[in-house]
Parts: C-alpha cells; sequence; structure tokens
C-alpha cells in the first residue's frame, strides 16, 4: 500500500507545517518584510483587538501575519456588504465574520465570547480607510458587554513597526477610553497620515 503510506506521510509533513504556521508568518514579516514586533501580548484568553490606524488594505495584510504568529485564536469583524460571492470566500479565508450596523451584532458579539474558550475579536474602529472623526463605537459597547478587555493595536509605518499599546481592562466610561486610545496613536504614522484623526467625538 504505497499510495496510503505516501499519503500518510504528506499528511504528516502538512499537520507539521501548520503547527509551524506561527514561525513562517513571523518569518515573513519581520524577516522578510522588515517589520518590528513591539509589545507583548497579555495572557489573556479573550479581549477586543482595535487596530489603527487604517488607512491602506495593506494594514489587513501585515495584521494578519501580526495576529498568525501569536498563535492566538481570532476572528476579524468585517462589513455584511463584503460577503457577496465571490469576494465572500476570501473573507471568510482571511478569518472574518460578517457584522451589520445593527445594535443586534452587539448581542452576537457576545454570544460568541460566551461560547468560546478562547476568542480575540480584531477590528478597525475608524469603520473605513477614509477620514473620520467618529470611531464606531462597537468595540467598547462589546467589550463592556462581554465584559472582557480591550487590547489597542497599532501599526506604524515610519517606525516599520506593528504591536501592542496596551491592555484597557474593565472599560467602564467611553469617553475616558476614547482619549486614552487618542493619546495611544498621537505618535503613530499612518500609511497616508492625511487620512488619520485623532479628533474624537464620542
Amino acid at each position: 500500500m504505497k499510495w496510503l503510506k505516501n499519503w500518510i506521510l504528506h499528511f504528516k509533513t502538512f499537520k507539521k507545517k501548520r503547527c509551524d504556521m506561527k514561525t513562517i508568518s513571523r518569518y515573513i514579516l519581520v524577516n522578510l518584510l522588515g517589520w518590528r514586533i513591539a509589545g507583548k501580548f497579555p495572557e489573556i484568553k479573550k479581549s477586543v483587538i482595535i487596530f489603527a490606524p487604517h488607512t491602506s488594505y495593506w494594514d489587513g495584510f501585515y495584521g494578519k501575519l501580526y495576529l498568525m504568529q501569536l498563535g492566538i485564536n481570532y476572528k476579524f469583524l468585517s462589513k455584511k456588504e463584503f460577503f457577496k460571492f465571490p469576494v465572500k470566500y476570501f473573507f471568510i479565508i482571511f478569518g472574518s465574520i460578517p457584522v451589520d450596523n445593527t445594535k443586534e451584532y452587539i448581542d452576537y458579539v457576545a454570544g460568541l465570547f460566551n461560547n468560546s474558550k478562547e476568542l480575540h475579536i480584531v477590528l478597525s474602529p475608524e469603520g473605513q480607510l477614509a477620514k473620520t472623526t467618529r470611531w464606531k463605537k462597537g468595540y467598547y459597547y462589546m467589550a463592556n458587554r462581554a465584559n472582557v478587555s480591550i487590547i489597542v493595536g497599532y501599526i506604524d509605518y515610519k517606525k516599520k513597526e506593528i504591536g501592542i499599546k496596551k491592555v484597557i481592562y474593565n472599560p467602564t466610561d467611553i469617553s475616558i477610553v476614547r482619549k486614552e486610545i487618542a493619546e495611544l496613536y498621537s505618535a503613530v504614522t499612518a500609511k497616508y497620515p492625511e487620512n488619520f484623526s485623532l479628533e474624537l467625538k464620542v
């Protein structure tokens, strides 16, 4: 049964490669693309991870590599409108789940947290690539409803650095959280700085 032995060998090799995706993604991000990883990811099982600035589709690509090398269980939140054939398959492979702008998705995400032993929900609070001063509030309400922390992730094109700025534990006041986030991102340079605003309105 030579074919069976070959199949088993191929399967074992595939499993080994999958288990080593942390190493592969880190090698691509750091060694091939020249990015520096900063900040230690906290030892918590559940969180809402916000990433900013988000002014280019490249942000998602680098962010995906960063998350893969962490080896955590994560899901991206993406607009429901993107999940149309055939593009929806790209978003599914990318690790995205569709959401709309109704309040029901807050309950839906809170339910995902409640039914998971480990889960990190990743999103861009800006909600679009164009400049905006009204960031989406969903990240705060999801964290507050599910009683999880907010991890402030960032991508800095000037320093070519990606990582974690801070963990906001027990977020209970959106005004305070917004102010703290603005301060954390004040020295971060977007790929297109003219499209990133920290004059946040609640």
